[in-house]
This record gives structure tokens, C-alpha cells and sequence, in this order.
């Protein structure tokens, strides 16, 4: 179901930049469903459309001082195990985690 709310989200702010043909969405390595959940979910959705889904890296911060992607164990619907590369403790995200509308191609 949460990925059915997301994907009406993106859909109705689509629709309102007109006659959509296509969208593009950039789906975060954290983001809140996984890159192919969210395409086949709005693929159901809007048959019509063309969809492209790109892929935003995730970025950590972490107390050991590192900077980087994260060790990612998991990543399914609404769940995510990962862990610094360096020291194993749970970094702080400060990027990719986002699920967003970048482009919306309509007629």
C-alpha cells in the first residue's frame, strides 16, 4: 500500500503539468521502496506513460569520520539494513533517501 501513496503522489503532481507522456523519478538507495518496486507499481498505475527511474547513491556520514556509500545488508519496502564500511556502527544518511519527480515530459 505504501508504495501505491507514493506512486499516486508522483502521478498527481505529474498530471498537473499537463498531458503527461512520460516521467522520470529519482529513487534514493535508501529511499522508502526499492527503484524497481516503485517502476512496476507506477507501470500498473499508468500503463500509458513511459517510465524512467534513476538511481541516487546513498551517502553516510559517519563517527569514525568516514564519508561515503554505506555497507547496504538489506533494502525492501520501507526497511533498511546498512552499516559504515569502516567500523560497522550505523551511520548518519545525508543523502539518498529521497524519492523524487526530476522530470515530467508531457505532449
Amino acid at each position: 500500500m505504501h508504495d501505491t501513496l507514493i506512486s499516486k503522489d508522483i502521478i498527481g503532481t505529474a498530471l498537473k503539468k499537463g498531458k503527461v507522456k512520460g516521467i522520470t523519478v529519482e529513487v534514493g538507495d535508501l529511499g522508502h521502496l526499492p527503484a524497481e518496486e516503485l517502476k512496476e507499481t507506477l507501470q500498473r498505475m499508468v500503463p500509458d506513460w513511459k517510465i524512467t527511474i534513476t538511481r541516487k547513491k546513498a551517502k553516510v556520514r559517519c563517527a569514525c569520520g568516514y564519508k561515503g556509500e554505506p555497507k547496504i545488508l538489506e533494502h525492501s519496502h520501507g526497511h533498511s539494513v546498512f552499516f559504515c564500511p569502516k567500523c560497522s556502527l550505523v551511520p548518519e544518511v545525508t543523502e539518498g533517501m529521497d524519492i523524487i519527480l526530476k522530470e515530467v515530459e508531457v505532449e
